[in-house]
């Protein structure tokens, strides 16, 4: 592995709206629906949109940190930035809950539809297969996990229109609400504000990508210019279409009562119900080769993080701050998040989502609280209207509907999101005492 070796600059700004795209996974919508109608009270269009709106305040957060902070790592790295080593830790520390159980949820998911496929093969075996095909890929170069990832996210596009022509034609029979127009997806009876935010909160899983892809800004020949586009681009289309496939999913499945486990995905009841058998197979390689987009993705995105905070020498430099001399990828780190990737046999989705929703809240607040910081505080720059609109309003809000999410999530998230929180103090201070690590040292000298 050297140690003079950089990311390699392949990505155009298209190529990262693809692995943004990859990384949020269309057909996502299918696997939590049944949680989601659970969680809102029937308005699961309505959660998604003020995810959405949540999401995009956070998404231009992202991308006018890019601007300042051409580097990878992300929220890690403009915590580290502004405000100090420590802090920058911290955030880093707890995004990793939310990046590296990502590629586990995605290797748990595909091994789900490959057992419905083929009913016959054990459950461990596609754990393994899927881990080692997704890190195999990711290994040889970010351009190649880019082109394959492309192709995969196409397909989903592909199925998902097919999936809502499916809809209005059976909707045209009397299925389900038996009408293509209606409100009541987005307002019912059983509206409740705080059933709407508690499924939001479990929703915003969905959105993560698009600020995955300020982890590749290294990796992208115009960092300055297409990083933040592609920020945007991916929060937008992903969101957009999140909203419009998740409508027609509960004109036609309004009701809980056909799901037999909502605790995993329902993609294949969602299927088998709307087209037969044929269609659930196509539907399920598209959610398939949909995990595997998002696993590629989510692998490779983590990697780098890991790569930065090695590079910083405030993890390991020996095992994360390498790269590979004949891919100049960290292929170390992905190696590593390979191994995190098979313990998805003792998770259920549920579980998994939850857990990873704490760390991307603490994530975008940080990005928020990042913007108003450098720009506003550092910089003071709130002399007009336009300034204070971008520097305090606009990320203001993002940090409140940020925080108003992070208030109603699960106790078991909270339970955990701390306990992992508490061992990042305990290696803060292992450093410290053990090591004799000054860190704003390490960090100046990275």
């Amino acid at each position: 592995m050297g140690q003079n070796l950089k990311l390699k600059r392949s990505l155009t700004m298209w190529s990262m709206v693809m692995l943004g795209l990859g990384y949020l996974t269309p057909a996502v919508i299918f696997d939590t629906y049944g949680i989601a109608l659970r969680d809102t009270k029937g308005h699961v269009p309505t959660a998604y949109t003020i995810t959405l709106i949540a999401m995009m305040f956070t998404a231009f957060s992202y991308a006018r940190m890019v601007r300042v902070y051409s580097t990878a790592g992300s929220s890690y790295s403009y915590a580290t930035k502004i405000f100090g080593p420590r802090i920058g830790f911290m955030v880093g520390w707890l995004s990793l809950l939310d990046y590296l159980l990502l590629p586990l949820i995605n290797v748990l998911l595909a091994q789900q539809y490959l057992s419905v496929i083929f009913p016959g093969i054990p459950a461990w075996i596609w754990v393994f297969a899927i881990t080692l095909l997704v890190t195999a890929i990711n290994i040889r170069g970010i351009q190649t996990t880019a082109q394959v990832n492309s192709l995969f996210v196409y397909f989903q596009f592909a199925i998902v229109g097919a999936f809502i022509i499916l809809c209005i034609k059976e909707l045209s029979t009397g299925m389900g609400m038996g009408t293509v127009f209606s409100t009541q997806p987005f307002y019912n009876n059983n509206f409740e504000l705080s059933s709407i935010i508690t499924g939001a909160t479990i929703l915003c899983f969905s959105f993560l990508g698009f600020d995955a892809v300020a982890n590749y800004t290294e990796e992208a020949t115009n960092a300055k210019k297409d990083v933040p586009r592609a920020i945007i681009l991916t929060a937008l289309l992903g969101g957009g279409l999140f909203i419009v496939t998740s409508y027609f999913t509960q004109l036609v499945y309004p009701e809980l009562t056909i799901f037999s486990d909502i605790e995993n995905s329902t993609a294949a009841e969602i299927s088998f119900n709307l087209g037969g058998r044929i269609f659930q197979l196509f539907f399920l390689a598209s959610s398939l080769v949909g995990v595997f987009a998002s696993g590629l993705a989510s692998h490779a995105s983590v990697s780098r993080l890991l790569y930065v905070m090695g590079r910083d020498r405030i993890l390991s430099e020996r095992l994360f701050g390498r790269l590979s001399e004949r891919y100049q990828t960290p292929a170390t780190n992905i190696i590593f998040i390979g191994f995190v990737c098979l313990f998805a046999l003792f998770f259920t989705v549920e579980t998994a989502i939850h857990f990873i929703s704490f760390g991307s809240l603490i994530a975008f607040f940080s990005v928020n609280l990042s913007v108003i910081a450098y720009f506003a505080v550092k910089n003071r720059a709130i002399k007009t209207a336009p300034e204070i609109l971008y520097n305090i309003i606009l990320p203001s809000l993002g940090l409140i509907i940020v925080f108003l999410l992070w208030l109603n999530i699960k106790k078991i998230a909270l339970i955990l999101g701390f306990s992992w929180g508490v061992i990042g103090m305990c290696y803060l201070f292992f450093l410290k005492k053990f090591k004799k690590a000054n860190l704003n040292k390490l960090y100046q000298e990275s």
